[in-house]
C-alpha cells in the first residue's frame, strides 16, 4: 500500500522592514504557493518606523488569506543604540533581538518547517536554521551583481595577511568582462572607520554558511554573472545561486489617488517622462530646481512624483512617510509640508497641459504600464528597475544611495535597458544641471543611435523577463529545483 503523501513543506520567509525587501518577499511566498507546492509563512519585524510597520501591514494585507500566512514579530527595544547609529546597524540589531521571539514562532509550528528563507539585512537567522536543523536560503531583493559584489568584497577583505587591510581594487571584477569602479560601489562598503562597515562584512561572511541564494533577477538579464555563480557552485566554492525573478507587485495592489492616471489617459501613447526617486531618494533643494529647470528645456510631457527636499546632505529618508503629505497640505500645512512648494516659481504654471507634478507618491506600476509612458527617470531602486523592465520602459538612471549604484552599471553597461548623465553619480553632493538633464531626456526620448538601442533593449528585456517567470521559464524552473529540494528534506515537528 503506498504511503500517507507527505504534506507542503512549510517554508518561513523573514524580511527586514524595508520597501524593497518586504514586497519581493511576499511575491515569492505567493509563488511558492501558487506554483511550486510549498506552504509559506511572511515573517516581518516592527517597531522600527511607523511608516515601515505601515508598509509592512499593507503588503501583509495584500497576501492571500487563504494560502500565504503573515506573522509579525513583537517589538523590541532599540532605545540603547546610539542616536546617530547607521540605518544598517540598526536594522541588524533589531533582528538579532527579535531571534528569541522567531525561535517561539517557529518551534510552534505544527509540522515543522522545511527550511528558512531571510533576506540579506537577516543573515543572523542562518544560525537559527543550523540551531533547528533546517536548510536555510538567503533572499537577496537585489540582483546577482549585488552578490557578486559582497561575494569579492569579502574575497579581498580576507586574502590580506593577518593586521593588513587591503583597498577593493578599481576596477573590480565581478565576473567575465563585467566590472565595477570603486566610485560605483555602496559607500558602507568603504569606510572602515563606520561600524556598519564590519556589520557588513560579518554578514557577508555568514552568507556562505547559506544553502543557496535566491536572487530578484532573471539570467537573461545577467548572464556572465549568473554562469560564474554556477561555475563557483559546481567547483564547491560558493553556494547555489538561483535567479529566481523578476518579483514586481500586481496593479491591483496599488490603491489611492487616480488623477495622474487621467492625465495620463489624456496624452498621446509613448509621449511621457515619468520621474520618482521611489519612496525614500531625496534631492536637495538646488538639485530639485535644476531637475524642474531641465524637464521644461526638454520641452517633453512628464509625470513627476515630487517629494521633499533634503536640507542635511542625506539621499534617502526611511522612517518618514510622505504618501499623505498632500491631503494634509490641504487641510492647511505650510510651505515645509508641501513638496510642490519648493518647485520653482511660475514652473507649474508654464508646463501646465504637458506637465504633471504629484506631491510624494503615484501607482508607478500603473503608470509605467500606461501606454502613454515612454521613459522613467529613476533613482535605481531594484523593484523599481525591475517594474520599468517589465513594462518594458527605457531608463534615464539616476541613482542616489546604496546599491543603487551597482544597479545602474547593471541597467546600462550590461542589460543596456538605461542611460546615465555623467553627472548622476549618485548622492546630492554633485548636481546634475538643467542642461544634462535636458539632454538626457532628449538622447532617450528622441530619434537617435543611443536612445533607439536603449529602447529596443527595453522591449527584448521586457519579452525575456515575461519568459522568465512564466510557466516553464529558466525562473519558474530554478525556484521549482529549490522546492524539490525542500520536499525531499520536509522536516518533522520539532521536539
Amino acid at each position: 500500500m503506498d504511503p500517507s503523501p507527505r504534506p507542503s513543506p512549510h517554508v518561513v520567509l523573514v524580511a527586514s522592514p524595508c520597501a524593497g525587501h518586504v514586497m519581493p518577499m511576499a511575491e515569492l511566498a505567493r509563488r511558492l504557493v501558487a506554483f511550486h507546492g510549498c506552504a509559506a509563512t511572511l515573517v516581518t519585524f516592527s517597531g522600527l518606523a511607523a511608516s515601515l510597520d505601515a508598509h509592512s501591514a499593507a503588503v501583509l494585507a495584500s497576501l492571500p488569506a487563504s494560502s500565504v500566512a503573515a506573522v509579525t514579530l513583537p517589538e523590541v527595544t532599540l532605545d540603547d543604540v546610539p542616536a546617530d547609529a547607521n540605518f544598517g546597524t540598526l536594522i541588524f540589531e533589531l533582528v538579532r533581538r527579535s531571534l528569541p521571539n522567531l525561535r517561539q514562532f517557529l518551534r510552534s509550528i505544527g509540522g515543522g518547517v522545511a527550511a528558512l528563507v531571510p533576506d540579506f539585512f537577516c543573515g543572523v537567522v542562518l544560525d537559527l536554521a543550523v540551531e533547528l536543523g533546517v536548510p536555510g536560503y538567503v533572499f537577496v531583493p537585489s540582483n546577482t551583481a549585488s552578490l557578486a559584489f559582497m561575494r569579492r568584497f569579502v574575497e579581498v577583505h580576507d586574502g590580506a595577511a593577518p593586521g593588513e587591510y587591503r583597498d577593493l581594487p578599481d576596477p573590480l571584477r565581478l565576473a567575465g568582462d563585467v566590472t565595477i569602479r570603486v566610485a560605483d560601489m555602496p559607500d558602507g562598503y568603504l569606510d572602515r572607520s563606520n561600524p556598519v562597515f564590519w556589520q557588513l562584512l560579518e554578514e557577508v561572511r555568514r552568507y556562505r554558511r547559506a544553502d543557496g541564494f535566491l536572487v530578484n533577477s532573471f539570467a537573461e538579464m545577467e548572464s556572465t554573472i549568473v554562469e560564474e555563480f554556477k561555475t563557483a557552485a559546481e567547483q564547491g566554492a560558493f553556494p547555489p545561486v538561483y535567479p529566481v525573478g523578476p518579483f514586481v507587485r500586481p496593479c491591483s495592489d496599488e490603491a489611492g489617488e487616480l488623477a495622474c492616471l487621467e492625465w495620463l489617459d489624456r496624452q498621446p501613447a509613448g509621449s511621457v517622462v515619468f520621474v520618482s526617486f521611489g519612496s525614500a531618494g531625496m534631492l536637495s533643494v538646488e538639485q530639485t530646481r535644476e531637475l524642474a529647470a531641465g524637464l521644461e528645456m526638454s520641452g517633453h510631457r512628464f509625470l513627476w512624483v515630487v517629494r521633499m527636499p533634503t536640507h542635511d546632505g542625506e539621499s534617502y529618508d526611511f522612517a518618514t512617510d510622505h504618501r499623505n503629505d498632500d491631503e494634509e497640505d490641504r487641510d492647511g500645512g505650510g510651505h515645509d509640508d508641501d513638496p510642490l512648494a519648493w518647485l520653482p516659481d511660475g514652473f507649474l504654471e508654464r508646463t501646465s497641459g504637458r506637465g504633471l507634478a504629484v506631491a510624494s507618491w503615484a501607482p508607478q506600476v500603473r503608470v509605467l504600464s500606461h501606454p502613454a509612458t515612454a521613459a522613467f527617470v529613476s533613482h535605481c531602486g531594484w523593484n523599481s528597475a525591475l517594474e520599468s523592465v517589465s513594462a518594458g520602459v527605457p531608463m534615464v538612471a539616476w541613482p542616489l544611495y546604496a546599491e543603487q549604484k551597482v544597479n545602474a552599471v547593471i541597467l546600462t553597461e550590461v542589460a543596456g535597458v538605461a542611460l546615465r548623465p555623467a553627472a548622476a553619480r549618485g548622492g546630492v553632493d554633485g548636481v546634475v544641471t538643467r542642461e544634462e538633464v535636458a539632454a538626457a531626456v532628449e538622447e532617450l526620448m528622441d530619434p537617435g543611435e543611443k536612445g533607439s538601442a536603449a529602447r529596443r533593449r527595453a522591449r527584448e528585456m521586457q519579452a525575456a523577463a515575461a519568459r522568465a517567470r512564466s510557466p516553464g521559464g529558466a525562473s519558474h524552473r530554478e525556484l521549482d529545483e529549490v522546492a524539490g529540494k525542500w520536499k525531499q528534506t520536509n522536516r518533522a515537528p520539532y521536539e
